[in-house]
């Protein structure tokens, strides 16, 4: 079973992480899921694989009534970001994924039709949830060549898929980075090899850094906060990915 942890609130704006689950088969990587609520309306962000639907809907609907869910954002492609749409858009067909263009016709094979899908082009877009601003940031050849962001300005928070991503050892549930030193660490490994390119990771740093960041929310591992995203910024920009010795 997933837990919930509120992560900010002012009034009806909220994000609510959806982290953890003790009961997961060690076989599966650990994910995060985000859900943003602005008044009556929600968008959740990289809903999770079809294997963790169950543990992700049981624990969201704690939380929010899963029927006024609006649409997903699919940071990219990936089994572990999306691979449940099916089972989403079975609860409510009406609902629609915000994906980059250039896999609006590969994620149909996980469910949906022309209709579920809208298309954000390479600039990124602005997307409103019941009149909140959310901007699609692009983030293209970090682990996927078609990839993107969510940054809230109201909230200050920034969703970063797979960049911040860390790979934990057993045992560590920690929400959000406590000791940045020893949490990149479990990070390193992971940006070397599935990030692909250097130039684009010198670009997307340039990018954030003109944003004002409260909290980097990726899809694994611990949330940075105040000054760790920064200091993580900084470390991505210094580190030399897409290389690897074998």
């Amino acid at each position: 079973m997933k837990k919930t942890e509120t992560i900010f609130q002012d009034g009806s704006h909220k994000w609510v992480a959806i982290i953890r689950d003790q009961e997961k088969p060690g076989y599966l990587v650990d994910t995060n899921e985000y859900l943003v609520i602005n008044g009556k309306q929600g968008l959740l962000l990289d809903p999770g694989g079809a294997e963790i639907f169950p543990a992700v809907f049981s624990a969201l609907s704690a939380e929010f009534d899963p029927s006024a869910l609006t649409a997903i954002f699919a940071s990219h492609q990936d089994p572990d970001i999306c691979s449940s749409l099916a089972l989403w858009l079975e609860f409510n067909p009406a609902m629609r994924c915000y994906i980059s263009w250039l896999w609006e016709s590969f994620i149909p094979h996980f469910g949906g039709d022309a209709e579920t899908f809208v298309p954000i082009p390479d600039e990124g877009m602005d997307i409103s949830l019941n009149g909140l601003p959310l901007r699609a940031v692009p983030a293209h050849y970090l682990h996927s060549s078609g990839n993107f962001h969510l940054y809230d300005k109201q909230a200050k928070i920034l969703f970063s898929g797979d960049v911040g991503a860390a790979l934990l050892p057993p045992g560590d549930e920690s929400l959000f980075v406590e000791k940045f030193d020893t949490h990149i660490r479990y990070a390193e490994g992971f940006h070397r090899r599935w990030m692909g390119s250097n130039d684009a990771k010198r670009r997307w740093c340039e990018r954030v850094s003109q944003l004002d960041i409260d909290m980097l929310c990726p899809q694994h591992g611990s949330i940075y906060r105040g000054a760790d995203v920064q200091r993580f910024i900084n470390w991505f920009d210094e580190l030399q990915v897409g290389i690897i010795q074998y």
